[in-house]
């Protein structure tokens, strides 16, 4: 468009007369696509031209059109203009501007009567306020707001109450000297039963989001008094059936049992009681129910604030099992179940069943087995001997929901938790039997190896046994699936005595006509072959053509999922039987495979997943056989490892819902006011392919030259891709993959031309890059794979670094010591909170475990640089004595005790002369060493060098 003519179009828009803008708000809001991106081109220009009297127009127009939809939208571009991005206006404006903007919008609460355009109003107001209040810019806010929660009128005192709400984060401090008038307030609010609903809730969120600001127990203790009328606002709603009331109140509280579950202490067994009494009553809606379970599971997931809390209120965690159980039996005997063509159907199932289920897990991953096994123990066996399916059913579902967290009390126990699911495989019912057969997989799993050592006799001809239920497909399928549970914590020596009958009735279930079947049969053969390694090749000449022609045959959509099981399979049986029994049909195999990935596939097939994990099997079949396949193979790797998050945000108090947001592929999450739907298939493909890309790295060492710059291109900035652990595990482990291969290219001449002057260039790519992200992790245990992912990278080319890239390092490893360091007085202070039980400190002991792999991992790259650069390396050591002195203490653990010794072992030995100035300091601490009480520290120190040095031997 000429600019001329735009620019008399915004000389309209913004002149006096009210008519064009009023049309330009009505195009931004059109259904034409062109319609709307011509309005929303001007009114940017607006913005660049002239961000004064736009933002006055926007104001006006919400202030005083008598159209709705007008002031909705104006809100929400005023609300848009003045969030602090690239797009924030408020420091251009005019302090007149600035002025009037402030006096419009508080006018407009005044004014407002539609509700919907009120809450977006007070989110402008809030938005605003939350950049302006902290340098005092807004002095007339805070008592205006006062004002409003004082006045006669509801909705004065909702929006009050809503913008105190989402201000408090931000002017918690400022508020701090109104802590009695806001108590007063909040407590004459939430008590009066006169109180309009809505502002009882707005005033509950209000109270709620001031509660979790406040930095100081004691003034979160000035409103523990609060507590019984902010529940009564939530039993109030419901005695008098506004169910969407006390839902709101409900989410409300969850949301302070997360954040602050110290508040609730002093009246915890009243408030949980009260919780248990919501979730038994059977007259409310569903959703309310579940919002009161879901309070008491977040109490008891909320270790790190108030540890083992719950715990000491054993009655309920009785009670609310119960209600769970009773929640289990809410399932109907679907035919459809019955006649389904896949394992995921869930014909029957109610959303009180599958909520039953998660609560199960979550409660018992909190709150640990002495507590929960005790529990299922005195309520479970009732349930198995009743005469109704249901019961029996419910009962073998809850040993699998709580196996995970319940696992090392129950392996105590095996013999009878065992017993209980073997003895219901001759259920009459199918669903019982399934059920067992389920919880049976989830056991092998979670209690294994164990249970595999102990019970293989009894499980694996059961698991056979129920192959052979041809009325049942579902029981069959689903012992298939439970025969790879089961072998996948296996030894080859438990499994070869039982191959002979399990690969001849997986065979059987092969040829069967039910797909499901097949599927699950393909997958236990996969599994049973990856499990005894070369014991299967006996059955090679048997399976593998049933596998070929699967492959080869089942081209219609509806056998995607079989073909794509059969090239595991295939790959894992390759891999199993090892390249020379697999050479003769490698070949037929990778030629279907290399005509399906020319083939057009839709996104949603399976088949893209499954073929790049067949491919990188194939290759470590095949070795270096495998390297004329890498051009076909690596262009559509990298496509995947290169594909962009599928992420679409929304407004997380939007009436829309994120499109898709039924599909089970979309994980959707709410952070502060926006809501995040993330595509959770395309996350997955992505980290598939990053460690594919890491095998064939690992698996053609110097043969994977030719894509080192590609890949490394890919994956080195993925090091810092924080949607998805997978794909950051996977790119750190490739890191000293790519290093090794170029050195060894270059050492044997397969470079190219290259040199060692390229190896640098990838050390500088490779090393800072880890360093940085070692910064920014946020995971304890993938910081520790990245410490010894560069501790790998220093071994193959450390000596290629600069002085400036050693300081980097040993910056990196003071920040990673004191972060640890921090981690661990935390867990300290954990221990002394009132609610500390023994099994708090068994969790707390398996973080401790994790955080030792942090300093093993700190120690090797030390050891390695000190062993790189010897006595140059000395400056920094002497940085980091201050670091590495404090863990030779004995309030220590033995393992840093025993890495101290260590490390200084490699300075005696490296250094030799140089390491001398350092004797004084540490021979002490090495003859303390000497007598010390774990074997391991003592051993570390009576043979070292650093000893024999420093006593002159």
């Amino acid at each position: 468009m000429d600019s001329e003519v735009q620019q008399s179009q915004v000389a309209a828009i913004l002149g006096a007369d009210p008519s064009p803008f009023e049309t330009l708000i009505s195009h931004l809001m059109s259904s034409s696509n062109e319609q709307r991106s011509h309005a929303e081109a001007l009114f940017n220009l607006c913005k660049q031209t002239d961000p004064d009297s736009l933002s006055l127009k926007l104001a006006h127009l919400l202030h005083s059109s008598p159209h709705e939809e007008a002031r909705a939208m104006s809100a929400i571009l005023l609300r848009k203009q003045l969030t602090r991005d690239d797009s924030y206006l408020w420091p251009r404006l005019s302090p007149h501007t600035q002025s009037s903007l402030k006096s419009l919008l508080l006018s407009s609460i005044q004014k407002e009567n539609i509700k919907s355009i009120s809450k977006k109003l007070c989110d402008t107001i809030s938005e605003l306020a939350s950049g302006i209040l902290p340098d005092n810019a807004w002095p007339e806010l805070l008592p205006f707001m006062f004002q409003c929660v004082s006045s006669d009128s509801p909705k004065l005192q909702e929006s009050a109450f809503l913008i105190f709400a989402q201000l408090s984060q931000y002017i918690g401090d400022s508020l701090t000297p109104h802590i009695k008038h806001l108590h007063d307030i909040f407590l004459q609010c939430l008590t009066n039963a006169s109180v309009n609903p809505d502002v009882r809730i707005a005033a509950l969120n209000a109270v709620i989001n001031f509660i979790q600001c406040l930095s100081g127990s004691a003034d979160r203790d000035r409103f523990q008094d609060l507590l019984p009328a902010m529940m009564r606002t939530l039993t109030e709603a419901l005695n008098s059936g506004q169910e969407a009331t006390a839902q709101e109140a409900l989410e409300l509280l969850i949301e302070l049992a997360g954040t602050e579950p110290r508040f609730l202490r002093r009246q915890l067994v009243d408030v949980v009681g009260a919780m248990l009494q919501i979730a038994e009553a059977e007259s409310l809606e569903e959703g309310t129910r579940h919002l009161a379970i879901e309070f008491v599971i977040t109490l008891a997931e909320a270790r790190e604030r108030a540890p083992g809390m719950m715990r000491k209120l054993p009655q309920f965690i009785s009670r609310l099992f119960a209600i769970l159980m009773k929640m289990l039996l809410d399932i109907e005997d679907d035919p459809a179940w019955h006649s389904a063509e896949t394992e995921d159907e869930d014909a029957g199932e109610t959303s009180n069943y599958s909520v039953g289920q998660e609560c199960l897990d979550r409660l018992s991953i909190s709150l640990g087995g002495n507590t929960i096994v005790p529990v299922a123990s005195e309520q479970l066996p009732a349930y198995l001997a009743a005469p109704e399916w249901q019961k029996r059913h419910a009962a073998l579902i809850a040993l699998a929901q709580i196996a995970e967290g319940c696992s090392k009390v129950m392996i105590k126990n095996l013999e009878q938790v065992v017993a209980m699911v073997l003895n219901s495989f001759p259920d009459q019912h199918p669903r019982v039997r399934w059920a067992a057969i389920n919880a049976i997989g989830q056991l092998s799993t979670d209690l294994g190896p164990d249970l595999q050592v102990k019970y293989h006799q009894g499980v694996l001809p059961a698991l056979a046994g129920a192959m052979d239920d041809f009325q049942n497909p579902r029981v069959q399928a689903h012992a298939a699936s439970a025969v790879l549970n089961f072998s996948e914590n296996c030894t080859p020596d438990i499994l070869t005595p039982y191959l002979d009958g399990i690969v001849s009735k997986l065979l059987v279930l092969l040829q069967n006509g039910k797909q499901m079947v097949q599927e699950g049969a393909l997958t236990a053969l996969a599994s049973v072959a990856d499990s005894s390694q070369e014991h299967f090749q006996k059955y090679y000449d048997a399976v593998m053509p049933y596998l070929k022609a699967i492959l080869v045959n089942a081209t219609d959509k509806s056998n995607r999922m079989l073909r794509a099981k059969s090239m595991e399979c295939i790959s894992l049986v390759g891999m199993a039987v090892g390249k020379e029994k697999f050479r003769a049909d490698a070949k037929q195999v990778m030629e279907v495979l290399m005509s399906l990935q020319v083939s057009q596939m839709e996104t949603d097939d399976p088949t893209t997943s499954y073929m790049l994990q067949a491919w990188a099997r194939l290759c470590k079949c095949l070795g270096q056989d495998f390297l004329p396949y890498m051009e076909f193979v690596m262009p559509p790797l990298l496509q995947s490892a290169s594909l962009k998050p599928d992420v679409t945000i929304t407004s997380a108090d939007s009436d829309n819902e994120i499109e898709d947001s039924d599909d089970e592929s979309m994980e959707t999450i709410t952070l502060g006011d926006k809501r995040i739907g993330i595509k959770t298939s395309v996350l997955e493909e992505k980290a598939t392919a990053c460690n594919m890309l890491c095998c064939y790295a690992d698996e053609l060492k110097e043969g994977f030259f030719p894509w080192i710059d590609q890949v490394a291109g890919t994956l080195v900035p993925l090091l810092k891709f924080y949607f998805h652990e997978e794909v950051r595990k996977a790119a750190v482990s490739a890191m000293p993959e790519l290093l090794r291969s170029a050195k060894l290219a270059i050492e044997k001449g397969q470079s190219r031309g290259r040199d060692v002057t390229y190896l640098k260039f990838l050390t500088d790519s490779i090393i800072p890059a880890l360093v940085e992200a070692l910064h920014k992790e946020p995971d304890t245990e993938i910081c520790a794979s990245m410490l010894d992912s560069l501790n790998e990278c220093l071994q193959i080319s450390g000596m290629l670094l600069d002085e400036s890239q050693v300081r980097s390092i040993v910056d990196e490893i003071k920040q990673v010591i004191t972060a640890s360091s921090s981690r661990k007085r935390e867990r300290a202070e954990r221990t002394r909170a009132e609610d500390f039980d023994a099994e708090e400190g068994e969790l707390i002991k398996e973080e401790n475990e994790q955080e030792e792999e942090v300093f093993d991992q700190v120690g090797e790259i030390l050891g390695t640089l000190i062993k790189t650069f010897k006595a140059n390396f000395l400056p920094f050591f002497d940085e980091l004595s201050s670091y590495l002195t404090p863990m030779w203490g004995r309030d220590k653990t033995p393992e840093e005790r025993r890495i101290a010794i260590c490390i200084f072992d490699d300075v005696a030995e490296q250094c030799r002369e140089a390491a001398v100035k350092y004797y004084d300091t540490y021979l002490p601490f090495l003859l303390e060493a000497c007598n010390d009480e774990t074997p391991d520290v003592r051993q570390r120190a009576r043979p070292g060098t650093a000893v024999k040095l420093c006593l002159g031997d």
